[in-house]
């Protein structure tokens, strides 16, 4: 099956985009994120896991993870770039005219739908006793709002790059089959969320599963990174807008 790399051109999927050490050293990095989100579960978090009542600025740790978020797309990006790649391999396809923003937006809207429903059913499914416990800290104010919103398109872009763009094509090229490159990238976006414990694990990797499978029929992360940007904006402010937000 053939994987598009960029508008115009198709590869069989067989080529690494990056040197193998530098995907494990992605992976080794994902890993310290993973770990050092497992030792602030027992300090405030902007998104998720203990609160506190001391007055803590959420907006320098939205600002710190954006440039977090950022070193890590840029060392992606830095990979790609030793093998004579661009940022628009990863990206696989620009926007050529308005026509094309409306439909990554058509496209992108509906499938949140269906992730929000996926997530929702797999929570029913895992949490037979009781919902998922813990504290969030809800964005508040003229600093930590912006700097929230801006987190999330960060993170939409970025993490898209990282996971579907870099990784799936790597797991693609090593494996030779689009199925278990799919696979793969979704169980490592998984385990990166592992200091939330192993339900939100399963959780996540569906999820993954599901925007691998948007940009291999879209070929390009277009739709996946509004869909990425948006549901991180609706779980984390949007919803507790809503007089009847679970």
């Amino acid at each position: 099956m053939k994987f598009q790399i960029s508008e115009g051109r198709e590869e069989t999927g067989r080529k690494l985009i990056a040197p193998w050490w530098h995907t494990v050293s992605v992976i080794l990095i994902l890993g310290f994120f993973a770990y050092r989100g497992a030792q602030a579960q027992e300090r405030p978090s902007p998104l998720g896991g203990a609160a506190g009542s001391q007055a803590t600025s959420f907006t320098l740790q939205y600002l710190i993870l954006i440039g977090a978020e950022i070193l890590l797309a840029y060392w992606v990006f830095v990979g790609v770039h030793w093998r004579g790649g661009t940022l628009w391999d990863l990206v696989r396809g620009r926007w050529a005219s308005w026509r094309d923003v409306l439909r990554d937006f058509a496209i992108a809207l509906p499938f949140w739908v269906i992730w929000e429903a996926t997530a929702l059913l797999c929570v029913r499914i895992l949490y037979t006793e009781s919902t998922p416990a813990g504290f969030y800290h809800v964005p508040a104010g003229l600093a930590e709002i912006p700097a929230y919103f801006l987190l999330c398109i960060v993170v939409g872009f970025c993490e898209e790059l990282v996971f579907r763009g870099y990784l799936l094509q790597q797991f693609h090229a090593m494996t030779g089959s689009l199925a278990a490159a799919v696979a793969l990238q979704a169980i490592v976006f998984g385990l990166v969320h592992a200091y939330k414990g192993w339900r939100q694990v399963v959780v996540i990797t569906v999820l993954g599963v599901l925007y691998g499978l948007l940009v291999v029929w879209r070929r390009n992360l277009r739709a996946s990174m509004i869909a990425h940007a948006f549901s991180d904006m609706y779980e984390g402010f949007l919803k507790f807008l809503l007089p009847w937000h679970p």
